[in-house]
């Protein structure tokens, strides 16, 4: 009954099948405390091929160095939105899902600067009690990053993100073109959740934007149940705007044609018309008494 009254609410039915970040603030996964005796034996079981720890060590490898993430800031000025979204779609191919396969997730989509991680954690929570099957994307983590990859509110096991992990990093290591021909960490991270979430099969994808929206990796979902917007501020200004009218366009970014958007009630009047401007740009479906 619960999944009857979701697809008749999100006029969407549920379907179920098989199959770079910037953020430089999330905790980098702890590692076990080994003593220099210890060291010798323990080191080589902890590298050991496709352990959790070993996925972490290739995992933490993508992250950015400043010099790196400089140039990568004034690359990222100069891309369109389509271009940002074909490479991630290239990238999510290459580590073994095919496009084609997000059209089966029903996505709940969700950017801001202030509240979007409850809000998205509140929907999953009222989503699950109904009885639905959830997926949960979130950043950063606090102590796992297999707290981003959440199943029935739960983080993925150790044994499944280290499954999950090789499976998409193995078949993009092997596609490459060049030995710098890899995503940054969180577009990794977005890809491999993607594939995740697929094969777990979940009802329903609560997924929350890292950084603006339409620049994000996450925004290759194109038709997603909703997208929602939640209190604006400024934030990463170098990527998204100097102003607080840019950043309100970038995160309208994620809105969808034919898709309704839901936001809150207390943006500021100026806000409010940019936020109307893009949903009629964007040709958002309006809501109907």
């Amino acid at each position: 009954m619960a999944k009857r009254v979701f697809s008749l609410f999100f006029q969407k039915p549920c379907r179920r099948s098989s199959t770079s970040s910037m953020r430089q603030t999330q905790v980098t996964e702890l590692q076990p405390k080994i003593s220099s005796q210890q060291n010798g034996t323990l080191s080589s079981k902890l590298a050991s091929k496709d352990s959790y720890e070993e996925a972490i060590r290739l995992l933490n490898s993508l992250q950015s160095n400043s010099q790196t993430l400089e140039q990568w800031i004034r690359v990222r000025q100069e891309q369109t939105i389509e271009k940002v979204r074909e490479d991630t779609i290239r990238f999510l191919e290459r580590g073994g899902l095919p496009a084609s396969a997000l059209e089966k997730l029903n996505v709940v989509h969700v950017a801001g600067t202030k509240g979007k991680g409850t809000t998205c954690a509140f929907v999953e929570s009222i989503l699950r009690q109904a009885g639905l099957r959830t997926g949960f994307y979130s950043s950063p983590h606090l102590v796992a990053v297999r707290e981003r990859i959440r199943i029935n509110g739960k983080p993925i096991s150790r044994q499944k993100f280290a499954d999950y992990f090789f499976t998409v990093y193995r078949n993009m290591e092997q596609s490459k073109e060049s030995v710098d021909d890899m995503p940054a960490y969180f577009r990794f991270l977005t890809c491999m959740g993607f594939y995740a979430f697929v094969e777990e099969q979940v009802d329903v994808l609560v997924l929350e934007v890292g950084i603006g929206g339409a620049m994000d990796p996450t925004n290759i979902i194109m038709s997603p149940v909703v997208t929602g917007i939640t209190s604006l501020g400024l934030e990463h200004q170098s990527v998204l705007g100097e102003s607080l009218e840019e950043i309100t366009r970038a995160k309208a970014g994620i809105m969808k044609p034919s898709i309704p958007c839901v936001t809150i009630y207390n943006h500021s009047e100026r806000i409010l018309e940019i936020l109307r401007e893009e949903a009629e740009k964007t040709d958002v479906r309006k809501r109907t008494r």
